[in-house]
């Protein structure tokens, strides 16, 4: 007797009555379960192969994030040629970001080499007390013993360094050096973020089109307002605190320059990084004041002082409010756990990457917080 399809059909789809086949039951790994541990060694291959191209992959991330509006305006300027686009991106961020940046890491190098073989100098022969130092007032007096503690005598920093950190001071040294030539790894790592940029801008919304597709089979309903904190955050972070910073590095350092201060691209550097923790620029030109008043360049301390109170004014007052925009407001507290969690974490790039994990989270949290107020309409209740 034969079965039609239909039939044949309703057969092989009722379930057997005395469980698993004979197959199944021999298996020692089912099929299901062999792909999926296949799936994870294919993932933790990857991750081990590729893991030293992370570093370039995030920094890409970052600028293609945070100059997307600028991108879209360039492709409608050029009727949307998206590979002509990615190359005059490409070209600008090399001519305005890798550029600079790179000829102050080159000027800021060559100024730790110098601070580095003063303190070994120091740390033979000793240093005697500055005289500007203890004629601070207040507590010129104190800074003065505490100098002559920790580097006045012979062998002094050393013994600083060694407790502090647990290193040699000549090790410090010949690490300084090695990261001054280390060239060529900087040089490859910037080569791999350029590339990896360049294909964000060409590609970069066919595949968002993709994560979106499968965001919201992993989060129905809530993956769009989960996925746009990141370009959000990102956005925000480099406007609202990367660029001013930047803009501020640049603009006490020439005042540094302009006030004679020694090594002025260093502290501006500094400076700029500081900028990017709520009264780290202050401190910084306050600090470098103080030493040009104690030095005996009052009208120089003084100047530089009012300059930078002026221009942090300016800054907070209205460039700030202007840059920093969008629903992404994180409390002070989740901005500076991942701010410092980021530095310590990832060097550089954690300053944008720390913000970022702790705005998903902040996002999480709000959405547990939503479910659990928000009340439950009266047509779902189940009596």
């Amino acid at each position: 007797m034969q079965l039609s399809n239909r039939e044949r059909d309703e057969v092989q789809s009722e379930p057997r009555l005395f469980g698993r086949t004979a197959y199944e039951r021999s298996a020692l790994v089912g099929p299901i379960a062999a792909a999926r541990w296949l799936l994870v060694f294919v993932l933790l291959a990857g991750v081990y192969f590729f893991h030293g191209f992370l570093v370039p992959v995030l920094a890409a991330l970052v600028i293609g994030f945070a100059s997307w509006p600028i991108y879209r305006r360039l492709l409608n300027s050029i009727g949307g040629n998206r590979t002509i686009g990615a190359t005059i991106a490409i070209i600008a961020v090399i001519s305005f970001i890798v550029a600079p940046i790179s000829l102050a890491a080159v000027y800021a190098v060559d100024e730790v080499r110098d601070w580095v073989a003063w303190t070994i100098q120091t740390n033979v022969s000793g240093a005697p007390v500055p005289v500007w130092l203890t004629q601070i007032p207040g507590p010129g007096v104190w800074l003065g013993e505490q100098w002559a503690k920790y580097v006045g005598h012979p062998g002094a920093i050393g013994e600083l360094v060694q407790l502090v950190s647990g290193s040699n001071i000549g090790n410090i040294y010949r690490g300084v050096l090695v990261v001054g030539a280390s060239a060529f790894q900087s040089f490859l790592t910037l080569l791999f973020m350029l590339i990896t940029l360049f294909f964000v801008y060409r590609d970069g919304e066919k595949l968002v089109g993709q994560l979106d597709s499968l965001g919201e089979r992993i989060l129905p309903m809530r993956w769009e307002r989960v996925s746009r904190i990141v370009p959000l955050t990102i956005s925000s972070t480099v406007t609202g605190m990367g660029v001013i910073a930047i803009g501020e590095g640049i603009v006490l350092g020439a005042a540094y320059w302009l006030a004679g201060v020694p090594s002025p691209v260093t502290l501006g550097i500094i400076t700029g990084i500081m900028a990017l923790v709520p009264g780290g620029a202050p401190l910084c030109f306050t600090l470098v004041s103080i030493y040009l008043v104690a030095s005996g360049s009052l009208f120089a301390g003084v100047a530089l002082f009012v300059w930078g109170t002026v221009e942090l004014f300016i800054v907070d007052k209205t460039l700030r409010p202007r840059l920093v925009g969008g629903p992404i407001k994180l409390p002070f507290l989740p901005t500076f756990f991942g701010l410092v969690g980021g530095v310590k974490t990832m060097g550089f790039l954690g300053l944008f990457v720390g913000p970022v994990l702790m705005a998903l989270l902040v996002s999480i949290w709000r959405e547990w917080l939503r479910e659990v107020t928000t009340p439950t309409p009266p047509s779902t209740i189940i009596k």
